[in-house]
């Protein structure tokens, strides 16, 4: 048994996607990101494999500084998977920022990474994994209607962006950071915003699309303009136009929040796994976290 890293992301594709593909909602954050990372957006993405006899039992991914995935395939091998990968992390000397994963494995592999580093646990975000096959077309509607967002939106989505951002507790992005990502986002039609009598009141986006789903992310509507069913109607319209397109449409949220978690399951999402970002601390307190960013956006 023995941790293979790749360089190559395609090989690396090639070797788990048939694997990662039998569960392709639940693994939908991992196949988004390697498609990215075999695209070229992402740098310096640590891709790994625990294989016996040619045979994957485990598959990891990180994009740094975002948390290193983890995915265990046999699931009675797991004490011995994760004692390998943190003996080569260590010997590798690979900065683990924090890691993702169903929570009761994300758990244990921390408990074991705490032993062997002295480090601490710091919960980044107590995650459920929605998936929605159908919108419920019995919801009550908010007025408005929907459209792309253009060119001429991108500063009030920049703002949002930042708000975001802040209110859950994320790195904050340089101004420059934002303009760059949401430029990009905007030209690739990935954000989808609400208007009611002209006026944007709010925004969500596509992302990390996999062969038959894609992720609902980035839902923001500005403070002054919530409780007035907005977002779950904007999420319902753009999940439907999406389902249209897709198979599914999966999203994650923070089970910390009980409003959001309940209109997703209003417009027809069902939780599928508990997941958990985890990130890691120093005796001291200072934080190696920093610059994690919420794999839902």
């Amino acid at each position: 048994m023995d941790l293979k890293i790749y360089k190559d992301a395609n090989e690396f594709s090639l070797k788990v996607e048939p694997i990662l593909i039998q569960k392709e909602d639940v693994n939908s954050l991992f196949l988004g990101v390697l498609q990215g990372i075999k695209s070229g957006l992402y740098e310096n993405a640590f891709m790994a494999t625990i294989e016996e006899r040619d045979k994957v039992i485990a598959i990891f991914q990180m994009t740094p500084p975002h948390p290193l995935n983890l995915i265990f395939v046999d699931e009675n091998r797991l004490e011995e998977n994760m004692d390998l990968l943190i003996q080569n992390l260590m010997n590798l000397k690979i900065e683990l920022p924090s890691i993702i994963s169903l929570k009761p494995r994300a758990y244990r592999f921390a408990e074991k990474w705490e032993a062997e580093t002295g480090m601490t646990t710091k919960l980044v975000m107590d995650q459920g994994l929605y998936r929605l096959d159908q919108v419920d077309d019995t919801l009550e509607k908010s007025p408005g209607i929907w459209r792309f967002a253009e060119r001429k939106d991108c500063q009030l989505i920049g703002k949002w962006y930042y708000l975001f951002a802040e209110e859950a507790g994320l790195p904050i992005l340089t101004t420059k950071e934002i303009n760059d990502r949401v430029a990009l986002m905007v030209s690739n039609q990935e954000v989808f915003l609400w208007e009611d009598d002209g006026e944007i009141v709010s925004m969500m986006k596509k992302s990390r699309p996999t062969k038959h789903g894609v992720t609902v992310s980035l839902v923001y509507t500005p403070k002054d303009k919530r409780r007035k069913g907005y977002a779950r109607t904007l999420v319902a319209a753009i999940s439907n136009e999406l389902l249209k397109e897709f198979d599914f449409c999966v999203l994650y949220t923070d089970m910390m929040n009980p409003t959001s978690n309940k209109i997703y399951k209003e417009i027809g999402y069902k939780k599928i796994v508990d997941s958990v970002q985890l990130g890691f601390e120093q005796e001291n307190g200072i934080s190696i976290s920093t610059e994690i960013e919420k794999t839902r956006n």
